[in-house]
C-alpha cells in the first residue's frame, strides 16, 4: 500500500478554490470532503466531536485498497461552520434532512448553494422547503464507504456523482471531477435517483438482518427470490409513479454484489453502531408511495418492518 499525503505530486491542484462546508460529515462526507481540500478547495467537516477532535489533531484520514491520505482539513461541531460557504455538501442521513436544513439557515451567505449527497429520492426537493432562498441540487451517489474510526474514513469502490442537468450542475461538475470525482449530468435524475434506491432496497435491509456483506449476502437460500420480489414491487410502484427505469434494473442489482463484495450496507452498518436507519426512506418509502398509488408491497413492507423492529 502506497501512502500519499495531501501535498504528494499527484494531487490535482484547484484552479478557482471554493469555500466548501460538509454538513453531516460521515464516512460519505468525510470521503467527497477529503477530495476537494486534496485538490486546494477550503473544506471544512461538520460532523460530530470526536470527528472534529480527531480531524483537528491529526487530519483526515481516507484510506483504500492501494491508497492512505492524510488531508489537513478544518472540523467543527457548530452549524455556524457554513457562514461563509460557497456550497454546503449536505451528507446528514434523510431523517435528519429538514432539521439539518433548519440548524443551517441563520447561517448561510445569501448566494451559498447546496448539494445533497444523500440515500433517498426526495432530499432535495425536502431541504429546498426548507431553504427556499438557496438553490439546492440533488445528487445519486454511487461510493462504498465506512468510518473505521474518528476521522478515519476506509474507501471499498467507487465514488461516481449524477447530478441533473443545468448550468449550475455543470458548473459544480467541472469542479467535482477536477477533484478526480467521477461527475456525470443527466436528463432524468429522477430515474437515477429511484435506480439507487431499488439496489438500496434490495440489498440495505438484508444486509442489515444477516449482518453479511453484498458478496455474502446473495450465496444465501432464497435470497436472491427475495431480492427479486423486492426489485419487482419497487419497478411496479415507479412505473405507477411515472418514473422511468433503466430496462435491465436486475442486472444492476445483481451487479452491484459482483462488484462490491466486501460492502456491508449503510442499515446494516446503523443497526451495528447501534444507531437509527434510514429505511423509512429506503423499503419505507415504497411502501408509502405504493399505498397511495394503490400497489401491494409485501416485500418491502416485511423488509421495512424487521428493520424497524431491530433499531426500536
Amino acid at each position: 500500500m502506497t501512502a500519499i499525503s495531501s501535498s504528494s505530486p499527484d494531487t490535482p491542484l484547484a484552479t478557482t478554490p471554493l469555500r466548501i462546508a460538509v454538513l453531516g460529515a460521515g464516512s460519505v462526507g468525510g470521503y467527497y470532503g477529503g477530495l476537494l481540500a486534496r485538490a486546494g478547495h477550503s473544506v471544512t467537516l461538520i460532523g460530530r466531536h470526536a470527528l472534529a477532535e480527531a480531524v483537528t489533531q491529526n487530519g483526515l484520514r481516507i484510506q483504500g485498497n492501494d491508497f492512505d491520505w492524510h488531508i489537513p482539513i478544518a472540523a467543527s461541531t457548530q452549524p455556524d461552520a457554513v457562514a461563509d460557504a460557497d456550497w454546503v455538501l449536505v451528507a446528514v442521513k434523510s431523517t435528519d434532512t429538514e432539521t439539518a436544513g433548519a440548524s443551517i439557515r441563520p447561517h448561510l451567505q445569501p448566494s451559498a448553494r447546496l448539494l445533497c449527497l444523500q440515500n433517498g429520492v426526495d432530499n432535495a426537493e425536502r431541504l429546498a422547503r426548507v431553504l427556499p432562498a438557496h438553490e439546492v441540487l440533488g445528487a445519486a451517489v454511487y461510493v462504498a464507504t465506512e468510518m473505521a474510526g474518528p476521522g478515519h474514513v476506509r474507501h471499498h469502490g467507487r465514488g461516481e456523482l449524477v447530478l441533473a442537468e443545468s448550468e449550475t450542475a455543470a458548473q459544480l461538475a467541472a469542479v467535482l471531477n477536477a477533484a478526480r470525482i467521477p461527475t456525470t449530468l443527466s436528463g432524468n435524475l429522477a430515474g437515477v435517483l429511484w435506480t439507487k434506491l431499488v439496489i438500496n432496497c434490495a440489498y440495505n435491509a438484508l444486509s442489515a438482518l444477516s449482518r453479511l456483506p453484498y458478496g455474502q449476502l446473495v450465496q444465501g437460500l432464497g435470497v436472491p427470490d427475495v431480492m427479486q420480489q423486492v426489485v419487482q414491487e419497487c419497478q411496479a410502484v415507479a412505473q405507477a409513479a411515472g418514473v422511468a427505469l433503466p430496462a435491465d434494473m436486475w442486472e444492476k442489482v445483481q451487479h452491484i454484489a459482483r462488484t462490491m463484495p466486501q460492502q456491508f450496507s449503510s442499515t446494516a452498518q446503523d443497526l451495528m453502531r447501534d444507531k437509527p436507519t434510514e429505511i423509512d426512506h429506503l423499503n419505507g418509502h415504497v411502501v408509502r408511495l405504493g399505498q397511495q398509488l394503490g400497489i401491494p408491497t409485501p416485500a418491502n413492507q416485511v423488509l421495512w418492518s424487521l428493520v424497524k423492529l431491530q433499531q426500536a
